[in-house]
């Protein structure tokens, strides 16, 4: 697998997503410009290699989030999210995305890989569901009581 590297922007806040993706012992590191308490370097140990990054505003404040993808890296076929929102454009918080266990039914069947990415103002998972369908889990950012969460917003199955 190759390193990732890749610069978004948006809202004036740019995030450097940067990882080696070593196949084992693999971290991603995402520096920031731009927010008005300076610059941030963040470094994060991650369970697999990065395989995509998305900056947006899912829940339309004026800062924006960062999302990195990690994709599957095992037998269980399960991606990760690493997050962070701009907080009034000043500094970084964690984004929490809950297990798929934690929304009723919504792992019956799993077989994988799951899948993560921005879609249409949500942050969704996709990933393969026994019958041969494909079953996505649409999540919107809410201000938690210490950080920010992605709630379960719509289940289908396509």
């Amino acid at each position: 697998m190759t390193a990732f590297n890749r610069a978004l922007l948006l809202q004036g806040i740019r995030f450097v997503v940067e990882s080696p993706n070593r196949p084992a012992g693999n971290t991603v590191r995402i520096t920031t410009e731009g927010l008005a308490n300076g610059a941030s370097i963040l470094d994060r140990d991650i369970p697999g290699a990065v395989v995509g990054a998305d900056v947006a505003d899912l829940d339309a404040d004026g800062s924006p989030e960062v999302y990195v993808y990690i994709g599957a890296s095992d037998t269980s076929g399960r991606a990760a999210l690493v997050a962070y929102a701009a907080n009034r454009g000043k500094s970084l918080s964690d984004i929490y995305l809950p297990p798929i266990e934690d929304a009723p039914g919504a792992a019956i069947g799993f077989v994988g890989p799951e899948e993560i990415a921005v879609v249409e103002a949500a942050l969704a998972r996709r990933f393969a569901i026994e019958g041969g369908k494909t079953r996505q889990l649409r999540y919107r950012l809410h201000a938690g009581d210490a950080g920010w969460q992605l709630r379960l917003d719509r289940t289908d199955e396509l």
